[in-house]
Formats: structure tokens, sequence, C-alpha cells
């Protein structure tokens, strides 16, 4: 029989048994305290023995829960990237449905201002795989950053739909790449009729924009230029919507914390 993934929710209706909700529990710790030495000791400062020692249990114990140290990585990654879903939509479910304008800037500004304060968890979840075993399953990660992207796709699907601005031909596209961004459009889930790659490709170029600024100031690549990188994001956004024909608003600011529009 096929084990399910680390952390995922084996009910099938009906209540917990005491049994299964103090699993429950001891798994929901495992991924606390490896989240945590992942935030002060890095990736490679993350071990089932360092875990096993903090709960009191050996580290073959910790099999009981998880598989191992990847299936364990992979599990926290997931569940970082389920936050950050949860971020992003409430920030977006906090504009009116029919301010798109609106919903794009509070999203892409909830984005940024969790990746810069979750650094480590950031550098995780969008760096270099180094630790995990290449062949590991990282299938719940990937549907996880998916529901992240999935707000993203689809305020850009009504964009789309309504026609903000001109979409590059198809056929001006280097054939190469118009394979890449089928397989890309593919995957996505779009709601707009055929999508082109024209469209795919303006969306591309944009997430480059926008997640190269939030890359540079998480991993602090600026620092040497700019000590507040607050004012070159909203710059690029500023450019970024004017491009995509959405209007462009300040974020507000009450009591000395930034708002999301």
């Amino acid at each position: 029989m096929t084990k399910p993934p680390v952390g995922s929710d084996q009910r099938t209706g009906g209540t917990l048994s005491r049994r299964e909700r103090v699993r429950e529990a001891t798994l929901a710790e495992i991924k606390e305290i490896a989240r945590r030495h992942l935030v002060e000791f890095g990736v490679a400062g993350v071990s089932l023995r360092a875990i096993a020692r903090e709960m009191g249990m050996t580290a073959p114990g910790l099999y009981r829960y998880v598989p191992g140290i990847d299936a364990l990585l992979v599990a926290i990654t997931a569940d970082m990237y389920e936050e950050l879903a949860d971020v992003v939509a409430e920030a977006d479910a906090g504009m009116p449905a029919e301010d798109t304008d609106g919903r794009i800037l509070a999203s892409l500004r909830a984005f940024r201002y969790w990746a810069i304060t979750h650094r480590a968890e950031f550098s995780v979840m969008f760096g270099p795989r180094t630790r995990l075993d290449p062949d590991a399953d990282i299938t719940r990660a990937l549907e996880a950053g998916r529901r992240f992207g999935s707000t993203f796709f689809t305020l850009f699907d009504r964009l789309v739909t309504e026609e903000r601005f001109p979409l590059p031909a198809d056929e001006d596209l280097p054939e190469s790449l118009r394979r890449e961004l089928r397989s890309f459009t593919g995957t996505i889930g779009f709601t707009s009729p055929d999508i082109t790659e024209g469209a795919a490709m303006v969306l591309t170029t944009c997430w480059v924009r926008l997640y190269g600024v939030v890359c540079m100031e998480v991993f602090q690549h600026l620092n040497f230029v700019v000590g507040d990188m607050e004012p070159l994001f909203e710059s690029e956004l500023q450019n970024m919507t004017k491009d995509l024909g959405v209007r462009y608003s300040p974020p507000l600011r009450v009591a000395g914390v930034q708002g999301s529009s």
C-alpha cells in the first residue's frame, strides 16, 4: 500500500481518532521544529537527529512519521507555499472583486512583503535545490506552488480577456520559444480560451521583472547600490502595470504599516 505524502490529510470524513490526532500533532511538531531549524541554520542544519533530540525521541523513531529528510524538506516546502498562497489570496480577496487593477497590485505587494519577511523560507522555495536528492518526490510542493501562482494567472487571464494590452504576434516569436510557452500554458490552467503564445510571453516577461527585483532584495544583491528597495520595487511595478494597461496606485500606509493598495 502506498503511503500518503508527509503532511497529507488522511481524513475520509468524520472525526479523527485519538491515535490519529496524536500522530497529526506529532507530525506538526516535527515540521515546526524543522522549519525553525531551517530558518536558524539553513537547509544544511535540518537533520532528523537534531529534531529527534529536541523532541525527546530517537532518530529512528521519527521514521514512523516521515520516511526521510528529503520527504520532510518537501513537506515543509509545500507548507510554506501554501502559507504564501494564503497570504496572496487574502490580499486579493481584500479588494473588490471587480477591481482587477487593485487586486493585482495587492497580490504582488503581498508576495514581496512575505518574501522579505521570510528570507530563509524564500531561499528554499525559490532557490536552487542543492540539498534534495534529485529523485525525491516533490509532487506536493509543486502542487502547492501551482496554487500560489493561480491567483496571478487568474488575474492575468482577466487582463487578456478585457484586451487591456496589445499581444505580440505568435509568429514573431522563435519556434523554440513558442514550444516552451505552449508547454507552460498547458500546465497553468488559463481560463481564457485559446490563450496565445504571445500572451504567455507577456506573462513570463512580467514575472521575470517583478520576481527579479524581489530576489535581489531578499538576497541583498543591490545593497551596495540601494538601501531601501521598496521605491525600486514600486517603480518597476508601476512600469510593468502600465505596460499591461493596469491603473497604478501607490501603497497605502496606516500608522507606519504598508497597506496593500
